[in-house]
């Protein structure tokens, strides 16, 4: 008995010449000794087919698809029915009209054909490729798995399209005497554009105590120590600065009111960011973050495009447009509260003292004269 290997090989040489009928006459004996459980059998009975669909007697290729249709693996079920589906295919006739018709010209002399033979002689001998004209089979379409790889390209290609580069503006008011403003620009998925280059020339001419780092797709600009007042001045040289290379005019306005209530105090912020001139950016990125001392409470809880975590408040910016965003916070007077806590302790003390002197000891006490 021949082993796998020596009908497999056979078979699938007699596939590719095109011999159908050697192949089904040569896998027919031998088809029941390699059973469908095994992946031998399925893989033989496949070649099967094929051949059997190649010679068109499509009955007896259904008969085989039904076997491997009975199949317990889920991978050959499928390709089954893929087969199914291709022998049920209805046939297309070829038009006449697609054949091209030669007539034969009486004016050819013998001489000339023999001179024809003879060239295309030499044309065959410069061939590198063993063309045949003996037929391969139908053409068969794509299969499933093509389409899905397809798909997963072009579903990889569009964050690659979008968001290519991300600006992040980290405002810290956790410290309200100490603020600290971080700018980081992100590019995602390519280099630098000359835009982020030339802006990070100009941020280390006009900020040159500040903390700079760089790297191969990174910048990040920040200040420490900042109080209101120099915090809006960097704010609005670093936007102005910005909407200048994105050719338009930006603005960013930024209110502050506070109230006290003894120890407590409540502080509310209102940021307008202007960018009307910026539109059309589809590879851009803006978000602003702004981290509280306490939680923040938003006045306009309907906008999408504000996310509060606690202390801590993320804004997506929109192009073309005004951003808007109104907060408020409480914080703690710490030192009316610590000098409350010291006179509170002291008060105590004085009290405790006088009241224990004041109850005396129970020890003897010498004679008075």
């Amino acid at each position: 008995m021949k082993t796998y290997e020596q009908v497999l090989e056979t078979v699938e040489l007699a596939l590719a010449k095109g011999e159908y009928l050697f192949c089904i006459e040569f896998l027919l004996p031998l088809i029941e000794s390699f059973p469908l459980s095994s992946k031998q059998g399925v893989n033989l009975r496949t070649i099967l087919i094929t051949a059997l669909c190649g010679i068109n007697k499509k009955e007896e290729a259904k008969r085989f698809c039904k076997e491997l249709l009975k199949s317990y693996d889920n991978k050959t079920r499928e390709n089954a029915k893929y087969l199914m589906e291709v022998i049920d295919s209805p046939d297309i006739k070829k038009p006449e009209n697609w054949n091209l018709q030669f007539e034969s010209d009486p004016s050819l002399t013998k001489k000339s054909l023999n001179s024809l033979r003879k060239k295309r002689e030499v044309l065959e001998k410069k061939k590198f490729i063993n063309v045949t004209e003996t037929p391969t089979g139908e053409t068969k379409p794509f299969r499933r798995g093509f389409s899905l790889i397809i798909f997963l390209i072009l579903l990889l290609l569009i964050p690659l399209l979008s968001g290519c580069v991300k600006v992040e503006d980290t405002l810290d008011l956790s410290e309200l005497d100490s603020i600290t403003n971080n700018l980081v620009i992100e590019s995602k998925y390519i280099n630098k554009f000359p835009w982020q280059l030339k802006f990070e020339k100009e941020m280390k001419d006009v900020f040159p105590d500040a903390v700079i780092e760089q790297g191969e797709s990174t910048f990040s600009l920040k200040h420490k120590n900042l109080n209101l007042e120099n915090t809006k001045q960097v704010l609005k040289i670093t936007q102005n600065t910005a909407g200048e290379l994105a050719g338009g005019l930006t603005n960013i306005e930024i209110n502050a009111i506070q109230k006290n209530f003894i120890f407590f105090k409540k502080y509310f912020y209102r940021l307008d960011l202007d960018l009307n001139s910026i539109k059309g950016f589809d590879n851009l990125e803006l978000i602003f973050k702004i981290i509280n001392p306490n939680k923040a409470s938003i006045t306009d809880k309907n906008n999408t495009n504000i996310e509060v975590k606690k202390n801590l408040i993320i804004w997506n910016l929109n192009q073309g447009q005004t951003n808007s965003l109104e907060f408020s916070f409480w914080s703690f007077n710490k030192l009316l509260i610590g000098i409350s806590i010291i006179l509170l302790i002291t008060v105590l003390a004085y009290l405790l003292r006088f009241y224990r002197f004041k109850l005396g000891t129970d020890l003897p006490q010498l004679p008075s004269k």
